[in-house]
């Protein structure tokens, strides 16, 4: 019995809104509240004689490792091939790559024409992120060009495409980036080989540049 169908009871026993004893003060007894029907179900007993259908051998066939307790067999198909090891496997996850939650400036067009973003004042990551136009995110906000935009801003952002900084500029506005890439040191404290490389190779370009 539900509360409302309890209290609906415990009304009409009490008589109608004309009747003497109706200003009585409802009282709920913790005894008489049940669930409603179907909203539990009992476990099903097993071993309990072969009428029930799941009797003896409790349903788990005869004998074999499937039959006893405390063990599970996950993706053993019989000794075939199982799924998991049939499927192909391309890529991989870098764990050392950069995490950025993704702006385009689309959308950021939209929230200026809905009055949710003031152009006024420089527009920095937690502006953006008060607006609900980007999630938290490890490396910060990245600028994407999808779209356009008619509104001149300044803005500070982790990153940026070249479209995108294409597209603000074009507008009369200006875009900052802050995001540097975290090098990684070895036991010694020197940058890692690859910071070296990288290093080296700028050294170069700008030599040749030069």
């Amino acid at each position: 019995m539900t509360l409302d169908s309890f209290a609906r009871a415990d009304t009409r026993a009490m008589g109608g809104p004309d009747e003497p004893g109706h200003d009585m003060e409802l009282k709920m007894k913790l005894n008489e509240i049940s669930n409603n029907p179907g909203a539990h179900k009992r476990k099903d007993k097993v071993g309990r004689g072969s009428s029930s259908g799941l009797g003896k051998t409790s349903g788990r066939g005869v004998k074999g490792a499937k039959a006893r307790t405390g063990t599970k067999v996950y993706g053993f198909e019989g000794g075939q091939m199982p799924l998991h090891m049939r499927v192909p496997k391309r890529g991989f996850t870098n764990i050392f790559a950069n995490n950025f939650s993704e702006v385009n400036v689309g959308r950021l067009q939209k929230a200026i024409d809905d009055k949710r973003l003031d152009v006024s004042v420089k527009v920095t990551e937690e502006v953006l992120r008060k607006a609900g136009l980007a999630h938290k995110s490890r490396d910060g906000i990245r600028l994407l060009g999808h779209g356009e935009i008619t509104a001149k801003m300044d803005i500070e952002v982790a990153g940026v495409s070249a479209g995108a900084r294409a597209a603000v500029e074009k507008a009369g506005g200006s875009v900052t980036t802050t995001f540097v890439k975290k090098v990684y040191m070895n036991k010694k404290g020197e940058p890692g080989k690859k910071a070296q490389r990288r290093a080296k190779s700028a050294e170069t370009r700008a030599a040749r540049a030069g």
